[in-house]
């Protein structure tokens, strides 16, 4: 017989040969429920295997997709009886100068009772205009999408901090961004047709980096649940797209002049790159969309012209730089169905556009010093908004080639606070600071010159170029034909250049046209066919901690356990599935269980993770526990109709997906051909 090593008792027998034996765990284990018990393992599954699943036709009648990005978001639509036709959302109000405002900022503003005020501009605004002390009462979030990258202890009762320091549970902050959303987009879609239920017509899709851990993919459900998206009784009406990967799916549908290669810069008189001319019908309602400034994005049916240039097995990087973070993944492409499988696990890193903004706040608490910074930022909340949007205008006009100085204004309230606070004018800070690339304008504007802004972005930039060289070197990534340039930063003429200086001698480098939607529009696009990705790679070792025969040698001593007279050993780490390894969709790992005493309801399992594939205790180094699977029996009669000894052949089968965007588990009762209702949860560790 053999056993999981879980709180209370489990088992799993591996194979004819193998031993294993069912063992408590220790008293007042942590994270130990009081009605979890064993339950032994009858028929295992070594490795993922394919399971048969019957294609439904959708009883969705629109997919809406939610991109929530770190900087700015935005929603899409498509109806699925027009699925060429993408729609996007509603032009937001306000916005800034020079910025295209087709998504809105990140900005929730929250009442001083923790109510719900407003979203995007409209928040930033507002809280922009409160009066300083009142500013102090209310709640102001912005980029707080990156807390819940950061935090590697995420739970449902994680906090996040207001730009005043007043704190809030961050699955509340994220639910009422989410619900601002869902009645935005609702109300669009009742007011294009109006005899659309609300309920079930609507598949959702929600949008995050693919180098998220599973926790934080837990935790976007959870705000989605909450803010009313779908109900926790229908989690199939809710996707889960990872952002490189709703890229790339996008990348698949688009036409040559949809396309900027920056190797093919246009000529410095503006005219055109020499691409072949396309006088196709689909291009003429295209180039009528832009000329209208439509919100509707026509795709191709199929694939578009340059992936109908690229044989079976070619591969290509999508590199998602966003607000918050780098993404990468490598996809290959495989004919003639055009679905994509992913060649390495996605890697990347916390280092978006919000970078360059942490550089500038470095180099003015460099100028000020850090205490007046932070006592600004917490007295002047909202003047310090005012400051990071003069910012971020004159970011978005930073460009290798310029020559002339970029003017940031500084808010009134700043020069006039730091004189108060400090006792002298901000010109002699700037003196005094000996910083020379930063000069004092006469019209109350810190005058920075070209080489002060391109100081900013060298270290996030530097990070993904290293991020993107180091993939490029892996042996499973050789022979990468083409780098696409995605996500907000993308847009950067700074970041643009450094990418085609280190990688145009070895790929053609691509960024597609309105390039910060590439992710909206994929991520409807996913939702329209989840299937277009057909093969991922794990990203982590999952497994169960389980008992196995003791071998003399092999096993060291202080795993030995003697139960009824026979040898076991503690603690080994049983694989579900390996970190890099090819996972296909619909492919499931099947443990199957039974109850280890009449009368059990209810099983926990632990699952654990790690980096590496070459691990064998639960207790090595860098294994981790990070979940559980619940496994809700029911009572004995729902299986056998009485009491009796069927309990001791009771066979529950778990299987378990992992070829998805989220791991996902399922149950059987094999001998009632009943589902046994099971759960997984990342974020109760």
């Amino acid at each position: 017989m053999a056993m999981l090593l879980e709180p209370g008792m489990q088992s799993l027998r591996m194979g004819a040969n193998s031993e294993r034996c069912p063992t408590p765990s220790p008293p007042g284990s942590p994270g130990t429920p009081h009605d979890s018990c064993s339950i032994a393992p009858l028929t295992p599954s070594q490795s993922p295997r394919s399971e048969a699943r019957s294609q439904q036709t959708p009883s969705f009648s629109v997919v809406v997709a939610i991109d929530f990005g770190t900087t700015s978001s935005g929603y899409a639509f498509s109806f699925t009886s027009d699925p060429e036709a993408i729609h996007m959302m509603r032009k937001w109000e306000g916005g800034d100068p020079g910025v295209a405002n087709q998504k809105t900022p990140t900005s929730l503003l929250l009442t001083p009772e923790g109510t719900f005020h407003s979203f995007g501009y409209t928040a930033r605004d507002y809280y922009h205009d409160l009066d300083p002390e009142e500013a102090r009462e209310w709640f102001y979030f912005e980029k707080f999408k990156m807390k819940i990258h950061s935090t590697s202890d995420l739970t449902m009762k994680t906090e996040l901090e207001a730009v005043n320091g007043k704190k809030m549970p961050a699955l509340e902050v994220f639910a009422h961004a989410l619900r601002f959303f869902k009645q935005h987009a609702v109300q669009e879609l009742k007011d294009q047709c109006p005899s659309l239920p609300e309920n079930d017509a609507i598949r959702w899709v929600l949008t995050v980096p693919a180098i998220w851990k599973q926790p934080a993919k837990q935790f976007m459900r959870e705000a989605a649940y909450k803010a009313g998206l779908v109900s926790p009784e229908a989690p199939e009406q809710l996707l889960i797209a990872l952002e490189p990967e709703a890229a790339s799916i996008y990348c698949r549908k688009l036409r040559l002049h949809q396309l900027i290669e920056l190797s093919c810069r246009p000529p410095a008189s503006g005219a055109e790159p020499p691409h072949p001319i396309d006088s196709s019908f689909r291009q003429a309602r295209e180039q009528l969309r832009r000329s209208r400034h439509s919100r509707t994005f026509l795709v191709e049916s199929g694939v578009g012209e340059l992936w109908s240039e690229m044989q079976a097995g070619d591969r290509y990087i999508v590199a998602d730089c966003g607000g918050g973070t780098v993404d990468l993944t490598v996809h290959q492409i495989e004919k003639p169905q055009g679905t994509l499988k992913e060649l390495y696990k996605a890697s990347g890193g916390p280092y978006g556009a919000v970078g360059v903004d942490l550089a500038f706040e470095k180099l003015l608490c460099h100028i000020f010093g850090d205490d007046f910074i932070a006592t600004f930022k917490a007295k002047r909340p909202a003047a310090w908004v005012d400051l990071t949007i003069a910012f971020e205008a004159r970011k978005r006009a930073a460009a290798p080639s310029r020559s002339s100085p970029l003017n940031i204004s500084l808010p009134f309230s700043f020069i006039d606070f730091y004189r108060k606070h400090r006792g002298h004018n901000v010109e002699t800070a700037l003196r005094k600071s000996n910083v020379n690339l930063v000069k004092w304008s006469s019209q109350g504007m810190l005058r920075m010159s070209p080489e002060a802004m391109n100081e900013l972005f060298q270290p996030t930039i530097t990070h993904i170029i290293q991020h993107i060289d180091t993939l490029l070197k892996k042996p499973e990534v050789q022979g990468i034909k083409f780098l696409f340039l995605v996500g907000g930063f993308a847009e950067s003429a700074m970041l643009q250049r450094a990418v085609q200086a280190a990688f145009g001698h070895c790929c053609r480098v691509i960024v597609p046209q309105d390039v910060g939607l590439t992710i909206l529009k994929g991520a409807v696009l996913f939702g329209l066919d989840p299937g277009v990705v057909r093969v991922r790679r794990s990203p982590l070792t999952y497994g169960v901690g389980v008992l196995n025969k003791f071998v003399e040698g092999k096993h060291p001593q202080e795993k030995l356990l003697v139960k009824e007279g026979k040898n076991w050993c503690t603690d080994i780490f049983e694989k579900f599935v390996a970190v890099d390894q090819s996972v296909a969709l619909g492919e499931v790992v099947q443990r199957s269980y039974c109850p280890a005493r009449p009368g059990q309801r209810r099983t926990i399992i632990n699952i654990y993770c790690c980096d590496t594939d070459d691990v064998v205790y639960i207790t090595d180094p860098g294994v981790r526990k990070c979940g559980t699977i619940s496994l809700e029996l029911g009572d004995v009669g729902d299986a056998t109709g009485d009491a009796g000894p069927a309990w001791g052949r009771r066979e529950i089968r778990a299987s378990m997906q992992f070829g998805d965007t989220e791991i996902k588990v399922t149950a059987l009762d094999t001998r009632t051909a009943r589902s046994v209702r099971a759960t997984i949860d990342f974020l109760s560790n």
